[in-house]
Formats: C-alpha cells, structure tokens, sequence
C-alpha cells in the first residue's frame, strides 16, 4: 500500500492534511469531554432535591411513627404527618428527573460534538486519502511492469493529461503507436507525476 506520494511537496501536504485530521478529531473528543464535564455540573440542583426530598421524607416518616404512639389522636397525626413524607417522595422524583435529563443531555451534545467533525472528516477527507491510496498504489504496481507498465502509464497518460500539455509535446500519439522509448518514457513519467511518484 502506497500512503504517501514520492515527491516533498504532495507528500508533504498529504502529512499535513492527515495530522489535520488527527488533530481535528482529538479537538473534537476533548470538547466533547469538556462539554460533558460542564453540562453534568448542572445537575447540583437535582442532587440537592434528591437530598432535600429524603431528609424531609424520613424526618416526617420518623415524626409519624412517633406521633403513632400518641393516645387518641396518635393514628390520625401519623396519617397526616404520612402526607409529609409524600411531598418528600414528590421532592426526590423531580430531583431524579433533573438528574437525568441533565445526564442525557450532556451525553446527547458530547455525542454530537464528536460525531459531526468525524462525520466531516468521513465524507471529505477519508474518501480522498482512500481514493489516492488505491491509484497510488496501482501505480506502484504498474510501474514494477517494467516495458509493459510503462506503456499503460503511457496510454493512461494520454487519457488523462491536459489537452495542452499533449498539444506543446508533439505529435504523442503516433510516438506511443509506434512504440517509440522515448515518448513512452516520457508519457508515463507524466501519469506518475500526476499520482505523485518518481518515474
């Protein structure tokens, strides 16, 4: 497998466009992170409710097994102090609810924060890396021919350099169907130029 081109300067931006990539997904994971950290913070209140609604709910369960000893009037005032102790219980679900929100919340943005630049770099980098990588590659492999593979360097050559190029070379199609050395050469030296190889 080919990664890099031969030639400094494509080589060196393809360097630069890959750390680019790295760089730019480990910015990403640690916003995320930082993000999360952040967010999270927002769940002190429902931590203080959860506290809150306990500490109220067995202060009023202990008042009402207390009051249950009281003669007379003991079994309503711990039936009424048991009503206490549901405003505790109302206290705590709305600090769990608080909680969790907050939890997902901070997931949700952290999910997003990483996703969307991988996402970008998925659908822009990635491709072109891979597709240079496949052509490079091939023409490695083509040109370790020898004779053979030059003459296809050439014939693509001829395919897929500009039209000016070929017009100020000469005539380049008869020197390649007469399978003159030179103009072979000098054709697939031009195709692995444009894939960023030595020829």
């Amino acid at each position: 497998m080919k990664f890099y081109a031969d030639r400094p300067l494509r080589r060196t931006a393809q360097v630069l466009a890959d750390f680019f990539a790295v760089l730019f997904t480990a910015f990403a994971i640690w916003l995320a992170v930082e993000v999360h950290t952040q967010v999270m913070k927002l769940r002190a209140p429902g931590d203080g409710l959860v506290d809150a609604g306990s500490g109220l709910r067995s202060t009023f369960d202990s008042a009402a097994d207390h009051a249950d000893d009281v003669p007379l009037v003991g079994k309503a005032l711990a039936g009424a102090l048991h009503t206490g102790s549901d405003a505790g219980i109302k206290l705590t679900d709305a600090g769990h609810w608080q909680i969790d929100a907050v939890t997902d919340l901070a997931m949700w943005m952290a999910v997003i924060l990483i996703a969307l630049p991988v996402l970008f770099l998925l659908v822009t980098w990635l491709p072109l890396r891979w597709r240079y990588v496949r052509k490079a590659t091939a023409g490695v492999r083509i040109r370790q021919l020898g004779v053979d593979g030059y003459d296809l360097l050439a014939l693509r050559a001829l395919a897929t350099q500009p039209l000016p190029r070929l017009a100020k070379a000469g005539d380049v199609t008869t020197g390649w169907r007469k399978n003159d050395k030179a103009v072979i050469e000098q054709l697939a030296r031009w195709e692995l130029e444009r894939l960023g190889l030595h020829g």
